[in-house]
């Protein structure tokens, strides 16, 4: 397996107090050097060039983000910018796509551990911590790269908006998302299933309050991972959020590390007997320290196992 990390994803830096704070990066810090230290692999972080960001995001959005390089901005309630932002967002979506790719290229797992992060930015408007959607700029790059069928799960407490919204049209991306529901952002009802050519390639699995480790992992048994075996995708890319943690302070979940572990096991398993081990994940949001290094960690080790 590969891993993809920067100490720059410390960089971003949001108004004290925020919950996407700077210490969530110096947890990846401490992932990424635990995992170098056992033998690991850590590739190269570049930021993506406007091309790569263009396949998702429009260019006045991309124009009033690159407006504010250099300095700290406020852009809607809950999103801001520091004088970093900018570049350590393209070294986001960059390492997003890099750990896409060679997922793609050699059947062996990575992940990118990034901020700030990315599944909530629509196409034309930064959201919810987030300014450049990377795991949806990654699936672009593959589709570029001539990939015909990728498939996105989203497992972060919140409703992935911003990557349904970038390919709510697009027979060749399929993507699943569960969250709590009803819950901010406010969207990801059953009945949003895509639209035209898209039809029935948007699958949501919202969850009530307080819904635990079974709960989600029947919902997936039943409903997500048939219907990714059904699409059959080429390579399988995971928005990675592990704020569905029962003790993290942004959502209601209760899913434990081992609900988790559990999870990733099985999407795992799926990416190993349909794509040939071509899984990649990204991290999403997460706000618990604890749980957060936990569940990238366990992330990781399950991961790890595709090849076994």
């Amino acid at each position: 397996m590969l891993l993809f990390s920067s100490p720059r994803f410390t960089d971003h830096s949001p108004p004290p107090g925020h919950p996407e704070r700077i210490e969530r990066g110096q947890i990846f810090e401490a992932v990424a050097e635990s995992f170098r230290a056992g033998g690991g692999a850590i590739g190269p972080s570049r930021m993506a060039t406007r091309e790569e960001l263009a396949r998702i995001h429009t260019a006045a959005y991309l124009h009033t983000i690159e407006a504010l390089a250099g300095r700290a901005a406020t852009l809607d309630a809950d999103t801001f910018t520091s004088p970093e932002s900018r570049d350590v967002a393209r070294l986001a979506a960059g390492a997003a796509i890099d750990a896409a790719r060679h997922a793609r290229a050699t059947g062996e797992a990575a992940m990118a551990l990034v901020r700030p992060p990315g599944h909530h930015a629509e196409p034309s408007k930064a959201m919810g911590f987030c300014l450049y959607n990377n795991i949806a700029i990654a699936a672009a790059a593959l589709r570029a790269d001539g990939v015909e069928r990728v498939a996105i799960v989203d497992f972060d407490v919140h409703h992935g908006n911003g990557t349904q919204a970038a390919f709510y049209d697009d027979p060749n991306v399929f993507f699943a998302s569960s969250h709590q529901y009803p819950y901010w952002p406010g969207s990801g009802a059953a009945n949003e299933r895509g639209a035209g050519a898209g039809v029935r390639t948007t699958l949501n699995l919202p969850l009530p309050a307080g819904a635990t480790d079974a709960d989600v992992l029947r919902g997936y048994e039943s409903q997500v991972l048939p219907s990714l075996l059904a699409f059959a995708p080429e390579v399988l890319l995971i928005s990675a959020g592990y704020d569905a943690h029962q003790f993290d302070p942004l959502g209601g979940l209760r899913m434990t590390t081992e609900g988790f572990r559990t999870l990733v096991r099985m999407l795992a398993d799926l990416g190993r007997r349909s794509c040939g081990g071509r899984v990649m994940a990204v991290t999403e949001g997460g706000y618990h320290r604890d749980s957060l290094r936990e569940g990238i960690e366990a992330t990781i080790e399950e991961l790890s196992k595709i090849l076994e």
